[in-house]
């Protein structure tokens, strides 16, 4: 008889961590992200928002803890190629916003200090749920202080607050692309801020 109590709240604990564990996704009837409408966008954005800056700042990140008061750089969150076909919003903080709000293709220099925070939201085909995606951070640094990255570092959050680990290269080599846009990818035209 112990025996069975003990396995009922084993099973107990299981299935309720289960559905704590679901309660954290929200339900998606259009797994393609590039598929999703506006309104399917936004309606994921009212379950899974709340959940990213919580996530994110758990670990003490003051970027992870701030960002959200920062300037909103898109209308909403757009899809892109980039990053995993993940839903992004960017934010830029007050020394980035100026510049990066003019979604400038050449002659871009953005100041040292400039911080961007990209949060991003990941729909899971199998599970059929949007889940919060890592917040991805470039901060740009005084000239010569990493010359490999044109003076951008690139670090990430996971959405249980603990950074992520990568190389440098991982993002710049993609980032160089942008190269006259000093290696910033911007929001999709459709979504940017002032379009």
């Amino acid at each position: 008889m112990t025996h069975v109590l003990k396995f009922a709240t084993v099973l107990s604990a299981m299935i309720f961590l289960g559905a704590a564990a679901q309660a954290q996704d929200c339900p998606v009837s259009i797994t393609e992200p590039f598929d999703l409408e506006a309104a399917d966008i936004a309606s994921i954005y009212d379950c899974i928002g709340d959940k990213m800056p919580e996530g994110y700042s758990k670990g003490g990140d003051m970027v992870a803890k701030d960002y959200r008061n920062w300037t909103v750089t898109g209308t909403r969150h757009g899809v892109a190629g980039a990053h995993g076909n993940r839903l992004l919003m960017t934010y830029a903080n007050d020394i980035a916003a100026e510049q990066y709000l003019k979604f400038a293709e050449d002659g871009v220099m953005m100041p040292v200090g400039s911080i961007l925070a990209k949060e991003s939201i990941k729909i899971n085909k199998k599970t059929q749920a949007a889940v919060v995606g890592p917040l991805f951070i470039m901060t740009k640094l005084e000239a010569g202080a990493a010359a490999e990255t044109n003076d951008w570092l690139y670090g990430g959050i996971q959405p249980n607050g603990k950074p992520m680990k990568f190389r440098q290269a991982f993002c710049h080599d993609c980032h160089s692309s942008w190269e006259d846009q000093d290696f910033l990818a911007y929001p999709l035209e459709e979504v940017r801020v002032g379009n």
